[in-house]
């Protein structure tokens, strides 16, 4: 039941580091607008949102012990939330260029979202139902749409896939459980998350097409080819 809801859902709405030298470090999306990259959510009350509503309630409502103490570890993340794909020794300290290329990656991406989520204002699931997200232990100050955790981790999964690309697979499908996760937290629905995705993989075409971000990003696959622990 929670599958067909699931691939309903889809179609709701979707059409210290600073020390370290890189090219550029950002801006790697220039003047990117991601009000005009993504269309608006479903009106509030209207049949969509509604869709949209009880889609998340039956995630939620079913989700494990284990999915939801995930969903609190991963409250707070990083791009070395990876690491037990990539390796134990994927750490800031053995590779500070890619944690800087992250740091100033991800600091663009969360001001795209967060224009988003000012401009729409759409309220989380626990702000409007309170009676059905109950068990919630996440709270949040932003609005719902999009997801950010969605977002970030769209980009870090596909970056990383460019970076480490014999963990490919597993990367992506982390990068997207990063955002399922929150709808298992209550405090995002199905079309937030989905929504994340979209914007994430457009604004990964973006910054692949700034040679800024080209070059800097050639120096992280030179750090990561220069040390033989995760190779």
């Amino acid at each position: 039941m929670v599958s067909s809801l699931l691939r309903r859902a889809c179609f709701v709405g979707l059409l210290g580091i600073a020390a370290v030298s890189l090219h550029a470090a950002g801006p790697y999306l220039g003047k990117y607008d991601s009000i005009a990259a993504l269309p608006p959510p479903p009106a509030l009350g209207s049949p969509e949102d509604k869709y949209d509503r009880d889609s998340a309630y039956a995630i939620y409502s079913t989700r494990t012990d284990a999915d939801a103490a995930r969903a609190k570890a991963e409250h707070e993340y990083d791009v070395f939330v990876f690491a037990p794909i990539i390796g134990a020794d994927f750490t800031p300290a053995h590779y500070p260029k890619l944690a800087a290329f992250f740091a100033a990656t991800i600091k663009e991406v969360k001001a795209g979202t967060d224009k988003l989520k000012v401009k729409y204002n759409r309220p989380r699931p626990y702000v409007l139902e309170p009676q059905r997200f109950s068990k919630n232990a996440d709270t949040e100050s932003s609005a719902s749409y999009p997801s950010g955790h969605s977002t970030r981790g769209t980009v870090m999964a596909l970056l990383l896939a460019e970076i480490f690309p014999e963990h490919r697979d597993a990367l992506l499908a982390k990068g997207e459980l990063i955002g399922w996760t929150r709808i298992e937290a209550g405090v995002h629905t199905p079309l937030d998350v989905y929504a994340g995705r979209f914007l994430g993989r457009n604004m990964v075409q973006v910054m692949m097409r700034n040679p800024s971000f080209q070059a800097d990003l050639a120096a992280v696959k030179a750090e990561v080819a220069a040390e033989p622990a995760l190779r």
